[in-house]
């Protein structure tokens, strides 16, 4: 079986301008009227710069910046999220993106039939669900609850069906924005657990932080981005030493 790997090369990727030109009718009627200055329309961002990346099989990569500097982007352009403009993005492995948990919920389903809806969202079979469903259940510890309305569920309950369908299925390249907890003290331990045993079985891990010391001892290699582009790349302890000297140069 061929190793897992993430290749970018001289990728360009755009946010187009409507995102961020979009108006709401109340703005409308109050430029019309005089009241509120009409929005100047804003160009297209450019989020991703030339962007050249290269992650092989058995690396766990840190990624580090400033909030804006494009991390989230990378990782939802590695996932196949965000199309880009420019430049080629080959991936081989199953990629597991942890980002919105409680995508692909219905309100009015049931517990157990957002199982299914989530498992299918994520790319497994019905009968492959099936098989992972009671598991599910006694992880998110939602007992009777899991047939009834998840509209009913209280924001706690919610949150551990969501982590439970999400983190049980794993993946080859895992993609996190930001290291997931959920839920009170006691669920807290077993979902660090549940967390711990995907970041090392993937045999890519791509982690976004803003906690330094989680980077460190998760990651053997670690990239700084700043405004779409790659500013430092090595090993953990010299690039969060570059990264610190950085913000003090800054805060001057």
């Amino acid at each position: 079986m061929e190793n897992c790997y993430i290749k970018m090369e001289n990728v360009d990727l755009f946010y187009p301008s409507h995102i961020y030109n979009a108006t709401t009718l109340k703005q409308e009627v109050f430029s019309w009227l005089k009241l509120e200055k009409k929005k100047e329309k804003l160009d297209d961002v450019h989020a991703l710069k030339d962007f050249t990346l290269e992650i092989s099989q058995g690396e766990k990569l840190g990624i580090i910046g400033h909030n804006g500097a494009g991390k989230s982007t990378l990782l939802k352009t590695i996932a196949g999220i965000y199309p880009i403009k420019s430049g080629s993005r080959d991936i081989r492995g199953e990629i597991r993106s942890l980002f919105d948990l409680s995508l692909g919920f219905d309100l009015e389903s049931t517990g157990r039939e957002n199982i299914m809806y989530r498992g299918l969202l994520l790319g497994e079979t019905p009968r492959k669900i099936k098989e992972m469903e009671q598991e599910i259940i006694e992880f998110a510890e939602l007992g009777e609850f899991i047939d009834y309305p998840i509209r009913s569920y209280s924001s706690g309950m919610l949150v551990r069906l969501a982590f439970a369908i999400s983190t049980s299925i794993p993946g080859e390249i895992l993609l996190l924005d930001e290291v997931i907890a959920a839920g009170d003290a006691s669920f807290h331990k077993k979902a660090k657990q549940r967390m711990a045993g995907l970041m090392n079985s993937a045999k890519i891990l791509v982690l976004v932080s803003h906690d330094l010391s989680t980077i460190k001892d998760v990651c053997n290699r670690i990239i700084i981005i700043e405004r779409g582009k790659i500013i430092k790349d090595g090993e953990p302890d010299e690039v969060i030493d570059f990264y610190k000297q950085l913000h003090l140069f800054e805060n001057r």
